[in-house]
């Protein structure tokens, strides 16, 4: 039987040896174009009878057709290397890329950088999730002390406290496989590995949507409360509760794109920030769309645009169409509302009132308002910027679909002729 190895085992392409009880077959797949090292393709058959070797000759068979149909993996570089090479060549948004970075250094590359990147298994990942819902920090279960600084110090002092297990929420669970599915995605188009486990892989189930939007009552509270701190203020909680605008969108909006005598506005772009640079980018979907205003709102627009007005006078500040409508705190117009400064401010005020809501909650509101007063599905996705034709709106609102579904039932109901129904 053919026994080769070194310089034999890249000229006959293959060798079989005996290891204990059971024969090990490789086969000579290249170089790796990273590491420069030769790469192997093994299996191990257990027994060394005569059975064993011919089965021993067939999985070299089978091994040196995966080289010659060229499907063979062509590299065994690591885990964290195949990370950096997608991150240098991913398109992704800086804010966006931002929090992959974060998910990154703190749990996935610490967890699987060392690993080979065609070693990985749809098993590692799902025992990573599993440890990560178990505890975020995925300790062993065994008491310690979570010590705030480093070296000798008095943990008294520095308040370092008992580790407590917290598990990670299963959306963000869901995220760091989203981004270990990119990376292992990237490999397989690099002809790094054959197919990506995280396609096989389990990951925890998307909870339900469940939207908790303000009562009409708190809503009315919210924005009375907002138009006495200031009437821009009051202008920008309206618009968004009535429009149903994304923070970053309302923070993004100029006044070329609205249109106060047809009532019109367009939503472009949203506003972002990345320690504390600040910078336009598309929306969350990519699209440009139109959302008409109701005629309180534009006379609200209106005064607002005359107030503006007035401000860059007084601050001797050049104003035109294509200023922001929503200007930046302490004088500065150039720059647009922080959309971190809008939730806080937002939050706080909430707060004040006893109400527990955030401004994101204000595009529920929206949302149901239109969907319980009978707005058909489609109209109300497109008011809020929805992809897929109104599918997503559905999936995030559908009990409040299902209730101007049975409003709808009911106004129907009642238009139908009477019957009389027979005693007995």
């Amino acid at each position: 039987m053919a026994r080769l190895t070194g310089d034999a085992d890249r000229r006959g392409r293959g060798s079989i040896r005996r290891r204990g009880n059971s024969l090990q077959v490789r086969v000579y797949s290249g170089v790796d174009p990273v590491t420069g090292k030769d790469l192997y393709l093994s299996e191990t058959v257990r027994g060394t009878d005569k059975a064993a070797w011919r089965r021993a000759e067939k999985a070299m068979t089978r091994l040196q057709a995966r080289v010659d149909q060229q499907r063979a993996p062509s590299t065994s570089v690591s885990f964290s290397y195949a990370i950096d090479e997608w991150l240098r060549s991913a398109d992704i948004e800086p804010t966006t890329r931002h929090g992959y970075v974060g998910y990154i250094e703190r749990t996935i590359r610490p967890a699987l950088g060392d690993v080979h990147v065609n070693k990985l298994t749809a098993r590692m990942l799902e025992k990573l999730y599993g440890e990560l819902r178990r505890c975020r920090v995925r300790c062993d279960g065994k008491p310690f002390v979570e010590h705030k600084a480093d070296g000798e110090h008095d943990c008294e002092k520095a308040k370092c406290r008992p580790h407590e297990c917290k598990p990670m929420a299963s959306s963000t669970v869901r995220q760091i496989h989203a981004i270990i599915s990119g990376v292992l995605n990237a490999a397989v188009r690099w002809d790094w590995i054959n197919s990506s486990p995280a396609k096989v892989a389990q990951r925890p189930r998307q909870s339900a949507p469940a939207p908790n939007p303000p009562t009409p009552a708190q809503a009315a509270r919210l924005v009375e409360k907002a138009f006495e701190l200031d009437e821009a203020w009051g202008t920008l909680v309206w618009l968004v509760m009535t429009t149903g605008m994304r923070r970053g969108e309302v923070c993004a909006l100029r006044w070329s794109r609205i249109d106060l005598d047809e009532g019109i506005v367009e939503v472009r772009s949203s506003y972002t920030t990345l320690k504390g640079i600040g910078r336009e980018k598309d929306t969350k979907t990519h699209q440009m769309r139109r959302i008409a205003l109701d005629t309180e709102t534009t006379v609200l627009l209106r005064e607002h645009k005359r107030s503006c007005q007035k401000l860059y006078a007084l601050l001797g500040a050049d104003w035109d169409e294509n200023s922001y409508v929503f200007v930046g705190v302490r004088g500065d117009v150039t720059t647009p509302y922080p959309p971190d400064a809008v939730s806080n401010r937002y939050k706080k005020m909430a707060t004040r009132l006893g109400i527990d809501t955030h401004i994101h909650a204000l595009r529920h509101y929206s949302a149901t308002e239109l969907l319980t007063a009978g707005i058909d599905l489609r109209t109300v996705a497109g008011r809020l910027g929805h992809g897929g034709g109104g599918a997503t709106t559905l999936r995030v609102y559908a009990a409040w679909v299902a209730a101007a579904d049975r409003k709808a039932a009911e106004v129907l109901g009642s238009r139908m002729p009477r019957r009389q129904l027979s005693e007995g």
